[in-house]
């Protein structure tokens, strides 16, 4: 199924729909829980999208993949990892805004896991079952605020640094997921997840180790190689085969 988070015109509120071919069909009511449909149905056509869900926590992986043709590393003991708060996310066709005094701002396109139920102390094995779906993410950071000492946290928390969307696609299978991204129309990252570090479960598994993982979280697995500095005026476009099209304007402040 595909949920999605849109408004469309006459209608203030943001609404909660699943898309079912060229129709949004809207409910209310819990996503991970209890929902139900009011019976009034939109052409998609007539929609904007929104960040297809509101997190609860997100919590990204850093230095995830291996550039193609080159070995990759064992997977580490201990992966970077980092927060980013709810005020980075927005949604499709949303400015990224480029914060005052910072420089080299990259985009990184990312498949985003959406976490649906409670999780503690996961096995790998156990991982799938409590997924509940998957959208793009583009993991914006001011890579002059990366600690030199590991922290990261600074840099990926800046507001419009964690674009979200279209829709939270639950039929997906993650292994395959191809994953691109184009700079104003020019290519530069286009790779399998065969080319991730941490595997997803793997990933899930150990995070769930140290915080108890609930219905909402966010986890963003990574980047290809290939990102790189946007600057005001460029135009981000987010690609997964099976999820949808994330596209973004930089804007400077």
């Amino acid at each position: 199924m595909k949920f999605t988070r849109f408004t469309v015109a006459g209608v203030a509120e943001i609404l909660s729909g699943i898309i079912e071919g060229n129709t949004v069909k809207e409910f209310t009511g819990d996503l991970f829980g209890a929902y139900t449909l009011t019976g009034r149905t939109f052409p998609l056509s007539d929609v904007r999208f929104h960040a297809p869900l509101v997190p609860r926590h997100i919590i990204g992986i850093g230095k995830n993949f291996a550039a193609e043709g080159a070995e990759k590393p064992p997977v580490p003991e201990m992966p970077i990892l980092f927060f980013k708060p709810l005020g980075t996310v927005v949604g499709p066709e949303e400015p990224v805004l480029l914060p005052r005094g910072t420089v080299e701002i990259r985009f990184e396109a990312e498949l985003a896991v959406i976490i649906g139920k409670p999780a503690r102390d996961l096995e790998p094995a156990e991982v799938d079952g409590v997924i509940f779906g998957y959208t793009v993410a583009n993991d914006l950071g001011a890579f002059q605020y990366f600690h030199p000492e590991g922290h990261w946290t600074i840099g990926k928390a800046f507001d419009t640094f964690c674009p979200l969307g279209p829709v939270l696609e639950t039929e997906f299978d993650y292994r395959t997921a191809r994953i691109q991204a184009a700079v104003n129309g020019i290519g530069k990252q286009d790779s399998l997840m065969e080319r991730i570090i941490t595997p997803i479960d793997v990933m899930i598994s150990y995070i769930s180790r140290f915080m108890t993982l609930m219905p909402g979280d966010v986890i963003l697995t990574g980047t290809p190689a290939g990102s790189e500095a946007v600057r005001d005026g460029d135009v981000v476009d987010c690609y997964i085969e099976g999820i949808g099209h994330l596209r973004n304007h930089v804007k400077a402040q």
